[in-house]
């Protein structure tokens, strides 16, 4: 009896901690944002959204367009290598492969590395011995190989809880390997796909120190891809740090967060609708 009242009392105990560590958790994030929009809001005006930036208008909307060109090209190159990649370690690769071992370290490895640590490398290999300079294609690159391990990782998990029911039945009528991949593994691990190009989405969108040593911070429109760009958090950190624009730094925020919102409500939707096409 005393011990099953000691373990009733362990299971509230950290029943009550983890109920505390969710609330706290919900209440910071939604102070931060709260914060954030109660600051920034008001100080959205039309003028931020000029098409050209100037010191009297220190206008978003250049660094808004880099930023989905930036996001898009940068998944572009990674998403494809990543998937690939993941197809290769889950359904290809010999199980106790040495080699796929040290990938999978590699990778976790990677995923760790400061984002200036990817910069410094970007700036020394892109930017000055592929004589790329600071341009759009030298950010994106650089982007690329950041966020090339997360979504591996993340495709790699998505393909494994894919259940062996599901190879075996393709096989037993007559499917061959990459029939099965390509027709029935992949497309039922869509949404962990999904989730992992959403964090990357989410990395490549708030990533500043990386971009600072390769895509530069010119506030302009591209013309090509190996032009000077800003992206919104580029941005938000350039008019933060001359200290005259902290409204505008805050109305900025409130964009930032708007674009990662939009980005993750657009992929959730197309899951669903992948997957409903799918059922049906």
């Amino acid at each position: 009896m005393k011990k099953a009242r000691k373990l009733d009392a362990v299971s509230i105990l950290l029943r009550a901690a983890v109920n505390a560590a969710a609330v706290l958790t919900a209440f910071i994030v939604f102070f931060i944002v709260g914060y954030i929009l109660f600051k920034g809001i008001p100080n959205l005006t039309p003028s931020l959204f000029a098409l050209k930036y100037n010191s009297e208008n220190v206008s978003l909307f250049p660094a808004l367009v880099n930023t989905v060109i930036m996001t898009a090209l940068a998944l572009l190159i990674a998403a494809p290598l990543g998937i690939f990649a993941a197809v290769y370690l889950a359904e290809y690769a010999s199980r106790g492969n040495k080699l796929v071992r040290a990938i999978r370290m590699a990778a976790e490895t990677l995923s760790g590395i400061p984002s200036i640590v990817y910069g410094l490398f970007g700036m020394i290999f892109f930017v000055t011995a592929l004589h790329w300079n600071l341009s759009l294609i030298a950010g994106g690159c650089t982007l690329a190989i950041m966020v090339l391990p997360l979504i591996m990782r993340t495709t790699e998990e998505a393909l494994i809880a894919v259940p062996d029911l599901y190879r075996e039945g393709a096989f037993g009528l007559g499917a061959g390997r990459l029939r099965t991949v390509f027709r029935i593994v992949l497309p039922s691990a869509v949404p962990g796909i999904l989730s992992g190009i959403i964090l990357a989405t989410g990395r490549i969108v708030g990533e500043t120190a990386a971009l600072i040593f390769t895509a530069g911070t010119l506030a302009q429109i591209p013309d090509s891809i190996t032009d000077s760009v800003r992206t919104l958090s580029v941005h938000m950190y350039n008019i933060s740090s001359e200290g005259l624009y902290i409204n505008q730094t805050y109305a900025t925020a409130v964009v930032l967060i708007a674009l990662v919102v939009l980005i993750n409500a657009l992929s959730s939707l197309a899951a669903k609708k992948m997957m409903g096409g799918r059922n049906g």
